[in-house]
């Protein structure tokens, strides 16, 4: 908690501000910092005292050459919680010192709370973060799901309540993001932390949605999970849904696993570049190919409903109609629900392999 760098430091500045030489030891009574860097090291013998009693000492000329290490002026208590883990000495009159030497104390004893907080709060999120990592990479060949549960627990987390994995890539500075992740994902059962380079994992404990984030950012969804086997499959899920989402031209900024299943069962294929050969033929190969994709996937999507397929391309119904005719002309059956169905899962492969 008392360090010798800090020490030194709140030594060094103190001493030139009030023009007095200021001493920090820790509980054993060793010096840790100095405005005289040369006593550094040194054993002060009257802070061994003052920590067993918990109380300032004052020593004049003839009480400091009975003690070794000791220098005329006063000794005080650092306390934290409770209990004595230094002390702060300054040198020249008792009488003149001691207003100095209480407003040291005090200005350390705050620094020393500061320090553990953040010490605490930084353990905590390191804690956090190797949950989600574990989670993340969990294999149930070599890990315990159980000694994961139980990680959760000590920090706070039922990891068998219903969540789903929010994986969300962004470039902006980590602390502004995690503040405004936590700012978003408010319940206490949210996990929330880093999870590599650009990249943040929330565990979030299912409610049916997920809150609006502000950040510019592209936020993966995975599927609702209980346990952390199921939580690993979420986050595998959430991450597959931002890398295909990337490949998807215009997908908004949140997309969900769900809304991508056939996505990613076409991405997995290994034979889909056979499929696209065989399906999609020379129609490929025309120059309006791209808008003639876009045709086939909307009127699937459509429901094969000309206005509604009209209306999400935005063009005329007859733009429709022709395209579709052009379509048939090259051999490729679109108005045929189920050879539409395949033309259609052939230009998503098409779309994932451009």
């Amino acid at each position: 908690m008392l360090t010798g760098s800090i020490a030194q430091e709140i030594a060094a500045d103190t001493s030139a501000i009030i023009g007095f030489n200021v001493l920090i030891t820790d509980r054993d009574g060793i010096v840790i910092g100095s405005g005289d860097p040369g006593r550094v090291g040194s054993f002060h013998e009257a802070s061994v005292e003052v920590v067993r009693r918990v109380r300032a000492m004052s020593h004049d000329p003839e009480a400091a050459r009975r003690l070794s290490g000791v220098e005329p002026g006063i000794t005080l208590p650092l306390v934290l919680n409770g209990e004595a883990v230094g002390t702060v000495g300054i040198t020249g009159s008792p009488e003149q010192v001691e207003r100095f030497g209480r407003l040291v104390r005090n200005q350390t004893e705050i620094l020393l709370r500061e320090s553990v907080l953040l010490s605490s709060r930084l353990f905590r999120e390191k804690a956090v973060e190797d949950l989600l990592r574990d989670v993340a990479h969990f294999d149930p060949a070599t890990a315990d799901p159980g000694m994961l549960t139980f990680r959760g627990d000590d920090l706070g987390y039922d990891l068998r309540l219903p969540r789903v994995a929010v994986v969300v890539e962004t470039s902006a500075e980590p602390a502004h993001v995690l503040r405004r992740l936590r700012k978003a994902f408010v319940d206490p059962q949210d996990v929330v932390g880093r999870g590599g380079a650009g990249r943040f994992v929330v565990l979030h404990k299912d409610n049916g949605s997920i809150p609006e984030i502000d950040l510019e950012c592209s936020v993966g969804v995975g599927g609702r999970a209980c346990g952390v086997p199921a939580l690993h499959d979420s986050y595998v899920d959430a991450s597959t849904a931002l890398y295909l989402a990337a490949r998807l031209p215009g997908s908004p900024p949140v997309v969900h696993i769900d809304d991508l299943r056939v996505h990613e069962l076409v991405a997995s294929s290994g034979a889909r570049s056979r499929l696209v050969r065989a399906l999609l033929g020379p129609l490929r190969e025309q120059a309006d190919w791209p808008v003639l994709r876009a045709t086939i996937v909307e009127w699937c999507e459509s429901g094969f409903n000309l206005v509604r397929a009209a209306a999400a391309l935005s063009i005329h119904r007859n733009t429709l109609i022709y395209r579709l005719g052009k379509i048939e002309e090259a051999g490729l059956k679109v108005r045929d629900p189920r050879a539409a169905l395949k033309l259609y899962l052939a230009c998503v492969a098409d779309v994932l392999d451009s």
